[in-house]
């Protein structure tokens, strides 16, 4: 196969990849698409109870001694789209467009992590012109939502013990160790009252902020749309005494920071003119971090809200919370060491949803301000769950393999690549205390606000990261 053929096929992979639905939890018929694939080319392949899948391929003639090597990517995305895109996550594909040698999607984010670093996987393992040692394709489920799929991999679910994982946004770098998460879920069950017919009832409308992702982009100053509104609320309910909040909204997915929240709000002397005027104060210190970040007030049916004591409750927990950069890292300039993000925020009739996003390189930081996040939300009357705990991670950057890959880099593109620590978490902890003597080298293409519908990545690099990926297969 030329090399021209196979930049086609990745492209070619990563639209199919796209036709399939596949955020985080509902991964099933990509899963399927995967094993379809590996019986279309002749491969072994298994898959496990959470959707988990390894591909394998045996070493060509004459390597059968070289050290396997696994190429790992995760199969799930975060899916989001504008709030005047009309988009189904769990039907609707995904449509891409090209940009002056960038792809992005129109109108939701466009699953470039991690599609490409698998499409890419997919399209050297299928390749028959290679010649290479044993190969697998490690392909996990629900990384963007708990790592679920790592965390529960069997001991036995792979046999490599060099990884290569292309689930990087930086081109021009080698991701050498990774934040920890600690994410949970608060519930909390109000019963609702019906609306007083003789009050103001106003709808608050936070919409088109930049949002990204939460630990890529949390320290790039961007506002959260849910603390925004939350801010707005607080201050409210010193003025309107007798505020009652409903239909709350905010945010599509814990690992993002929230674009869009809106809520209904009753009060005796509603102002609309003066909550216009609160909310653009309040959103005016993100003028350039997000340009097209608005508020609108308007009228709102009357529909059952919470209580004013249950309001109040609910508004001082989520303005109690952290939320941003808490902390910075003291040996490596400029990258975030601590951090939390409340990411979701979501009402069905009674019941209200909130999630909370905790990263530390760290982890029994990590732990102690997840405990306080939950203790604080447990006070005000909230059930807590812990959906994640996962690892941090801290790979030998001198090791002989991260220099393998460092000196690939200078071989086939001619610039040797940074090593460095990133705030976001990746299942390379797991895998750490799962595989005995693992070592995980973390490279990807450019992707730019990944878990955002401004994603986009740029083309050249991801022909180029074939291009590594391909010497590293082929060579021992």
């Amino acid at each position: 196969m030329d090399k021209t053929a196979t930049i086609d096929r990745v492209w070619a992979i990563f639209g199919e990849l796209n036709k399939i639905p596949r955020p985080s939890h509902h991964e099933e018929k990509v899963a399927d698409y995967l094993c379809k694939f590996a019986v279309e080319n002749g491969l072994d392949y298994s898959r496990d109870a959470n959707n988990c899948v390894v591909i394998r391929k045996p070493a060509t003639h004459g390597c059968e001694d070289w050290e396997p090597l696994v190429l790992l990517n995760h199969m799930d995305m975060v899916c989001v789209h504008d709030s005047n895109y009309e988009f189904n996550a769990l039907e609707d594909p995904i449509v891409s467009e090209i940009h002056d040698g960038w792809m992005q999607a129109k109108g939701t984010s466009l699953g470039a992590d991690n599609g490409i670093g698998l499409s890419i996987a997919l399209a050297l393992i299928s390749d028959n012109s290679l010649r290479h040692g044993p190969l697998e394709v490690l392909t996990t489920t629900n990384e963007e939502d708990g790592m679920s799929g790592a965390a529960n991999l069997g001991t036995d679910f792979i046999k490599g013990r060099k990884v290569i994982n292309l689930d990087s946004e930086d081109f021009d770098t080698i991701t050498v160790g990774a934040a920890g998460a600690y994410i949970q879920k608060a519930e909390w069950h109000f019963k609702l009252e019906e609306p007083d017919n003789s009050k103001k009832h106003l709808k608050l409308l936070l919409e088109g902020g930049k949002g990204g992702h939460s630990g890529v982009d949390i320290d790039k100053g961007r506002g959260n749309a849910i603390v925004i509104l939350a801010k707005l609320l607080a201050q409210l309910k010193t003025t309107y005494t007798d505020l009652q909040i409903g239909e709350l909204q905010g945010g599509s997915s814990a690992a993002a920071i929230a674009g869009n929240a809106s809520a209904n709000i009753s009060a005796d002397l509603l102002d609309k003119d003066l909550l216009t005027e609160l909310g653009k104060t309040l959103i005016y210190p993100y003028t350039e971090t997000d340009h097209q970040l608005t508020i609108s007030v308007s009228e709102a049916p009357k529909r059952p809200l919470l209580s004013t004591e249950d309001s109040q409750r609910l508004i001082a927990a989520i303005t109690s919370l952290p939320n941003g950069v808490i902390a910075m890292r003291d040996d490596m300039p400029g990258t975030v060491q601590t951090s939390n993000n409340i990411g979701l925020l979501k009402q069905t009739e009674g019941q209200v949803v909130l999630t909370t996003h905790t990263r530390s390189f760290c982890d029994k930081t990590m732990e102690e301000i997840g405990g306080k996040i939950a203790t604080a939300l447990k006070e005000s009357g909230a059930t807590v769950s812990l959906a994640a705990n996962s690892p941090a991670w801290q790979e030998n950057s001198e090791s002989d393999f991260i220099k393998r890959v460092s000196d690939t880099f200078e071989g086939v593109l001619g610039f040797t690549p940074r090593k460095v620590a990133m705030h976001f978490v990746l299942e390379a902890g797991y895998y750490v205390r799962k595989y005995p003597g693992i070592e995980i080298a973390c490279i990807g293409p450019r992707i730019v606000s990944p878990h955002s519908t401004s994603e986009r990545v740029e083309m050249q690099t991801v022909e180029d990261l074939l291009k590594v990926t391909e010497h590293l297969i082929s060579t021992q």
